[in-house]
Parts: C-alpha cells; structure tokens; sequence
C-alpha cells in the first residue's frame, strides 16, 4: 500500500476531491485525519471511508483554517490519538466572487487570501513543530491551474494562489533541512460535483447542453477528456508517498494536458 500506516490530515474535505483524497487515502493504508468547517461533510467522508475500507482509522475535527486556535486543535488532536503527523494536504479554499479585477471588491480579495493563503500557512505552521520533532514529514499544497492559464473573473482566486504557490517554494527551501518536503499540484478542469454543477447553470443560461460544453473544454485538453476528481487525487497523494522522497520544491501540474488556448 502507498500509504501504509502514515497519518495524513487532509483539510477542506467535502463532496469531490476531499471525499476521494479521503478514500483513497485510507484504501492505501494511511491513518486519515479529517478536517472541514462542515460537520455533515466530514460525517458523509467517514462514511464514504468505512464503506470502502470498514476498519480504517479515521480521525475527524471540525477545523477553521482561519483560525489558529483551531489549527492547533486539529494538531493536538492528531498527535494525541496517532502520535505523529506523516503528510499534510491542503485542499481547503474558496472561490472568491467572480468579477473583473478593475471593478473587484477588495475586501473579497482579502477574504480569499485569509483562506487561500493564510489560512493554508495557519495549518503548515501548526504541523511544522512535529514534523520537525518526529525527523520529517510531507506537505501537498492543492493550487490551481488559473495561476498559470488566466480565465475571466477569476483574478483575486488566481492572485490568492499564486501567493500560495511563491510561499510552497520557499517553504521547501526553509524545511528541506528538516526532513521536510513540500509541493504543489496545480489542478485544472476537474470532473466532480463543483464543475458539474457549474456547466448546468451555464447550459441553462446559454440554452446549450452539459455534454456540449464538456466538449468544448475537452478539445483544448491533450488527453481529449475533463479529468475526473477522483484520477487528480491520486497524483497529491503520490507525492505524499516514499515514492516521491526526493521530490520538493515541484509545482505538478494535473490537468489532462490542458496547455492550449481557449
């Protein structure tokens, strides 16, 4: 198994990708720690957890990332039932309000930086002291392809990653020393709940069809498809895994090959 007996606190979990970085993560033998703001969303994971695999062991906290209180909770919590803390991954984050950067609402920005960024720095710093102790550990920061691949109205989302993406850089360089890896996976289409949910309101809105828009989006993809939530999951948990021991410092990109114009 690829993860066997590592404990790996996965924030942010809730229908999609939280719930298969949940599952497949204990399929691979990992101790998993749930983290969400949510309770029904880390209930319904669990769920989805023992369903695949009875007998995993599944911690859950109801953690606000914005809050350093909460973070520490989430730590201490861990620590005390597993004893130690293997990998991190940070899925937590919101979308901001979709507008144009000349007519933004800053106070917006500020908030989805408080998540996006701040918020994911609360927790890596909350775990840093026992990954230190304990002689290593891994961090996945989930970021996001818009950095590299602008799309309309997604500025202050793009801007809270981006300084994400200059902060995961440094902090590989800060805790390589330590034992420490630390890397980025820059997601684009992904295939689950949010996406599909969002091509709906738009094909009712253009008076066109799902599978319509899916094609669209699906010509400018090398791979010809929208990856589905489940297939990126496994590429952050690779690099959770001995598999990637040497690899930090990296941005991965999942994205079925999407690096064409739109």
């Amino acid at each position: 198994m690829l993860l066997q007996d590592k404990v790996v606190i996965i924030s942010g979990v809730g229908p999609g990708l939280g719930t298969h970085l949940g599952t497949l993560a204990a399929r691979e033998g990992a101790k998993v720690v749930l983290a969400a703001r949510t309770v029904s969303n880390l209930d319904s994971v669990e769920g989805a957890i023992r369903a695949l695999r009875p007998d995993a062991q599944v911690l859950k906290v109801r953690t606000d990332i914005t809050c350093r209180a909460d973070c520490a909770e989430l730590v201490g919590e861990t620590v005390e039932r597993f004893g130690r803390i293997d990998g991190l991954v940070n899925s937590a984050y919101i979308p901001g309000t979709l507008s144009p950067v000349e007519t933004a609402d800053l106070d917006d920005w500020r908030m989805t930086f408080e998540v996006n960024l701040f918020g994911t720095l609360n927790l890596v710093q909350a775990v840093l002291p026992q990954m230190k102790r304990q002689g290593g550990g891994a961090i996945v920061n989930v970021n996001s392809q818009v950095v590299h691949k602008p799309l309309a109205g997604q500025g202050g989302y793009a801007a809270s990653k981006a300084a994400l993406a200059a902060a995961t850089s440094h902090l590989a360089l800060e805790c390589g020393k330590y034992g420490i890896r630390v890397n980025s996976v820059f997601l684009g289409w992904m295939w689950g709940p949010a996406v599909e949910g969002y091509f709906k309101a738009l094909a009712q809105e253009l008076r066109t069809t799902v599978e319509a828009l899916k094609q669209n989006v699906s010509e400018h993809i090398a791979l010809g498809i929208i990856p589905e939530d489940r297939e990126c999951a496994k590429s952050v948990l690779f690099l959770i895994s001995d598999y990637a021991s040497v690899v930090t410092g990296a941005s991965l990109d999942v994205n079925g090959g999407d690096f064409f114009p739109t």
